[in-house]
Order: C-alpha cells, then sequence, then structure tokens
C-alpha cells in the first residue's frame, strides 16, 4: 500500500517543478539541495524555490532595465553565502541572453569553492566569486549595475548601501535580517520617545523599524527612488522587508533633511551610514 501512494506525491511533486521552474537547470537544484538526488521536491524545498523565486521576480524590472542598456551588466550578490540567489538569478536571466556578469562576493573560503564547483558543473561561465567581507570588496569592473543583498544581518545592509554607492549602482534589493545596532543604542536612551522601546522585545523590533527606515532615507538621499514591501508571506520568514532603490539622481536634500531630523530626534543612526 505505502508503495502505491509513492506515485501520486511524486507526480504531484513533478507538477509543482513544472511550475516552478519550467525549462530551467533541474541540476542545479540538486546541486543546492533543493531537490533531491532523485528529483524529489518536498514542502520544506518547495517553500525555498517559492521564495527564492519571488524575490527573482521583484528583481526583475531592475535585469530588465539593465540588459536595455548594458552589453555587458553586472550583478553583485552580497554576502551570496550558498548562493541560491545568483544562481537562480544567473539560470533565469542571464544564461538565455548569453552576456552579463554574475558576482557573488562572500568571506567563507569553504563556499566559495563550492559556489565555483556548482558554477563550474552547471557551465554558468559568467558567474564569478570575490572572497571578501563585503565591506572590502572591490569589483574588477569598478562597477554593479544591480547590488542584492539576501538575509544580510545586522550591520551587513549598510556595508551592502556603502558597496552600491562605490560601485555606482543603478539598482539596490536589500532583504534585511536580525539588526541589533540600535537596539542597543535605544537602551540606555533618556529621549522622551523612549517608552516606545522600553521592553527588550518592542526595543528589538522597534530598533529594526527605525533602521530599515533611515536606510530608505539614506538611500533617498542618495539619489535612490526607494520602495519597500512584503518578501513573502509572515508564515515562511519574520524577516520579511524588502527594499528595492533605483538610483534617478545624485542626490536628495529633502530627504536628507528627513534622515537628520530623526537621526536628531531618536539620538541613534547607523554607525557606517553616520560615517559615509
Amino acid at each position: 500500500m505505502a508503495k502505491l501512494c509513492k506515485k501520486p506525491a511524486a507526480a504531484k511533486a513533478q507538477g509543482a517543478l513544472r511550475e516552478l521552474w519550467p525549462g530551467q537547470s533541474v541540476e542545479l537544484l540538486k546541486a543546492l539541495h533543493i531537490l533531491t538526488r532523485d528529483g524529489a521536491l518536498n514542502a520544506d524545498s518547495r517553500r525555498k524555490l517559492k521564495q527564492v523565486l519571488h524575490l527573482a521576480n521583484l528583481i526583475r524590472p531592475a535585469l530588465d532595465a539593465a540588459f536595455a542598456v548594458r552589453d555587458q551588466p553586472v550583478l553583485a550578490d552580497l554576502g551570496a553565502g550558498k548562493s541560491y540567489l545568483g544562481f537562480v538569478l544567473y539560470d533565469l536571466f542571464f544564461r538565455g541572453q548569453g552576456r552579463g556578469v554574475v558576482i557573488g562576493v562572500e568571506a567563507r573560503p569553504d563556499l566559495i569553492e563550492t559556489s565555483k564547483a556548482i558554477a563550474a558543473a552547471s557551465g554558468f561561465e559568467r558567474m564569478r566569486f570575490v572572497e571578501s567581507a563585503i565591506r572590502d570588496a572591490a569589483l574588477p569592473e569598478g562597477r554593479a549595475d544591480i547590488v542584492t543583498a539576501l538575509h544580510a544581518c545586522d550591520t551587513a545592509s549598510d556595508e551592502a548601501i556603502l558597496f552600491a554607492l562605490r560601485h555606482d549602482a543603478k539598482f539596490v534589493a536589500l532583504v534585511p535580517c536580525c539588526q541589533a545596532e540600535l537596539a542597543s543604542e535605544l537602551e540606555g536612551s533618556k529621549k522622551p520617545q523612549r517608552q516606545l522601546w522600553r521592553h527588550p522585545i518592542q526595543r528589538r523590533e522597534f530598533g529594526a523599524h527605525l533602521t530599515n527606515v533611515l536606510r530608505g532615507l539614506f538611500l533617498e538621499a542618495h539619489g535612490y527612488k526607494v520602495r519597500v514591501t512584503e518578501l513573502t508571506g509572515l508564515e515562511h520568514t519574520l524577516k520579511n522587508e524588502f527594499i528595492f532603490a533605483e538610483r534617478h539622481q545624485r542626490a536628495n536634500a529633502r530627504a536628507k533633511a528627513e534622515y537628520d531630523r530623526l537621526v536628531e530626534q531618536f539620538g541613534v543612526q547607523p554607525k557606517l551610514l553616520a560615517a559615509a
């Protein structure tokens, strides 16, 4: 009886895969351990793939714009980890175009070596990997058309913003993760608004919210148009804020004034942004 139940489940998994990943590299998903070796797609894998594909669709307008104006567009994925996002974006967009470069920046050498092996096995010749912390990373091209940072913890999102400015990025796509810097600064604050963060759980959440508000204003002050939206359902992750920025001008004095006003009001700001 157990054997009979496996066939419908397997067929359902394959149907889901065809729907989510039509015409793309199944071997890549196996190498990334999103699929099992026999091609099975379990519930956790399906959820992970849906999240990455949803993020890819949110970034797609930036990719379309970059391919329209650049012969060799450059996407830099910062704090790349196992390079899930970079591999998926390459397979979905760069592979078919036959041009453009995806660069994964990651500080851990073991993950760099694994990613290089997967790229070589997949025939992804225009994927490169830079072993570096985000704050120290520099691209040979001197520019990046699109900068992404998925689940960049604490100050890594600020490092990604500064990287984007150094490399004159037209687009920035951030999904910040755990953020403790401003919460620790707010702990001893005597500001009149301190009741907003008196309890530790509220201080952690308020600090994270204030951090992302300041990040958005900082990007706007540097000429970006910023949109903040939900990445995916809260049932999947509480780290759910997607910050998407497109540069339209070199500076915005009104946004800079709003940034400075908030810093004065709350008495805190991300140190990396303050030093920029």
